[in-house]
């Protein structure tokens, strides 16, 4: 049976575009108040003033997620304000496209403070309550390069494969809390994500290519349902479960030739 939301609050990060902007809508719509997180404070102020014409309660906190100290005041804050948090949708995230020796490392240590760390981090910080009052969710974003070794985004997909693992041990730790952990993995969606991350879209990408309240939607609903993990889209999930019956070389040579140009 469904968890109802409505009357919650989650904490959305990288809520200033694309899949986190999808993230507020969808859970907005199901009565759920907001905590927008991002760098970028204007793009949120204005989401947040479409989302309050519908009488959500949205709160905005540009926050810097890659760094600790940040993360710990934005937690406290919160609590200091009296707004808890029932629900976690961990979004925030980026990726770097290119040989990795020849990455810039300071790109790469960026890419490891948010995917990896402050994803970790913030799990921590608001977990515990979640706990304590016997129920939460906790959504976190993987992609389906967390189920393969891909040349080219050899650290992020790395970085997703821990979000992966990670999801699915903290959710089996939790099991009878009233916490619930679940980890979604998206293919390609119509987001910035190539645009930043400095790929150009290759053939596989354009016909996999999912649109944002698709992917978002499916995410929620599958976290309601209490479900542990979701790959999102039917081509994806075939595609993320095939790879574990090929030996992880094939695997990697595959995903090399997929992200070909």
């Amino acid at each position: 049976m469904k968890a109802s939301l409505s009357g919650r609050t989650a904490l959305v990060t990288g809520a200033s575009s694309g899949l986190g902007v999808a993230f507020a809508h969808d859970l907005a719509a199901r009565g759920c108040h907001l905590v927008l997180v991002a760098r970028s404070e204007a793009p949120m102020q204005q989401l947040a003033n479409q989302l309050r014409t519908g009488g959500t309660i949205v709160h905005v906190r540009p926050t810097d997620l890659s760094d600790a100290s940040a993360r710990e005041a934005l937690a406290n804050g919160l609590a200091g304000d009296g707004i808890v948090v029932d629900v976690l949708i961990n979004n925030a995230g980026f990726g770097v496209f290119g040989a990795f020796a020849d990455t810039d490392w300071s790109r790469l240590d960026a890419m490891l403070a948010v995917d990896v760390v402050a994803l970790t981090h913030l799990t921590r910080l608001f977990v515990t309550g979640m706990r304590q009052r016997r129920f939460g969710h906790v959504l976190q974003i993987a992609s389906t390069g967390a189920f393969q070794p891909t040349p080219s985004y050899a650290a992020y997909a790395a970085a997703k494969s821990y979000v992966l693992e990670f999801s699915y041990a903290l959710d089996a730790e939790l099991r009878g809390s009233g916490v619930r952990c679940t980890v979604a993995s998206p293919g390609v969606t119509a987001t910035r994500f190539l645009e930043v991350s400095g790929q150009r879209a290759t053939w596989y990408q354009r016909l996999t290519r999912m649109q944002a309240p698709g992917v978002a939607r499916s995410a929620v609903q599958a976290m309601l349902a209490g479900r542990t993990g979701i790959v999102t889209g039917v081509v994806n999930a075939l595609m993320a479960h095939s790879t574990r019956l090929m030996p992880r070389r094939g695997s990697a040579w595959v995903a090399s030739w997929l992200m070909r140009n």
